[in-house]
């Protein structure tokens, strides 16, 4: 898709952004998020009930189209501004049940060229991407391209997805689905590879105890200790590798 260009009506927009935030910048609150985000953070440090002030201020004034929003909100995730990432997802966010297949495919460039946290990643997993199965924009065939895309944030979302979609989908067919992301070596995509295997689980155990013996030998330590939480101890234990070593010991529940 062609790159969205900054209109009369875009700049007037950001510009309001812009002065919205450094008018309310909190450094000493963006130091305290930053040990949330190891991979990097870049942040005015103002909260998420404030930006939702903006948001209900600009869909107001300015009566933004959902195509809008997808180009607009393209170029807000491109300066790497968290609040200004969030106030892109919260704007579009507004206008779910009018997405369409043009915003589908922006939302999608999101994710593949300008998110760069685990946050919008799994903001735009819950609320955005189950809307485009809910609307018939897409399944898990058309899904395919978002779950094998080079940017770990997409790949992450496709998971956090799923698990928003559990019960409309079918067990068997998510399972084979996500099979390409045992080999993921990323640290965000193990991570809801883990949640997405637990919380499966708790819905059909017999296909996910069935799928976790056939692919033992492949899952990642750390992903077979999370996906082996929700058990009891003594079948969890059936599945995990003996021994004391773990790679991945310093993995918390953040990246």
């Amino acid at each position: 898709m062609t790159e969205p260009t900054m209109s009369r009506k875009f700049k007037n927009i950001y510009t309001k952004v812009e002065k919205f935030c450094f008018d309310r910048e909190d450094p000493a609150l963006a130091i305290r998020n930053m040990r949330n985000f190891s991979e990097g953070y870049d942040a005015f440090g103002i909260e998420d009930e404030e930006m939702k002030v903006l948001r209900d201020r600009i869909l107001k004034e300015h009566k933004l189209t959902p195509h809008e929003i997808a180009d607009f909100g393209l170029i807000l995730l491109q300066t790497g501004k968290y609040e200004f990432g969030t106030l892109a997802i919260m704007l579009i966010k507004k206008h779910r049940p009018r997405m369409d297949a043009y915003v589908r495919e922006r939302i999608k460039e999101w994710l593949d060229t300008a998110v760069e946290n685990w946050v919008h990643a799994d903001l735009l997993g819950s609320k955005i991407l189950p809307v485009f199965f809910e609307l018939e924009l897409c399944d898990l065939e058309s899904f395919v391209s978002w779950r094998d895309s080079r940017n770990k944030y997409t790949r992450r979302a496709v998971l956090i997805s799923l698990m928003n979609q559990r019960k409309a989908l079918d067990a068997e067919a998510m399972l084979r689905f996500i099979e390409p992301l045992l080999q993921d070596q990323e640290k965000v995509v193990q991570q809801a590879l883990g949640w997405f295997l637990a919380d499966l689980w708790h819905r059909s155990s017999e296909l996910v105890e069935l799928f976790l013996t056939e692919h033992k030998a492949q899952i990642d330590r750390y992903v077979m200790k999370q996906a082996t939480s929700g058990m009891p101890l003594s079948k969890a234990k059936t599945f995990r590798p003996k021994g004391n070593k773990n790679k991945h010991k310093n993995k918390g529940n953040k990246p």
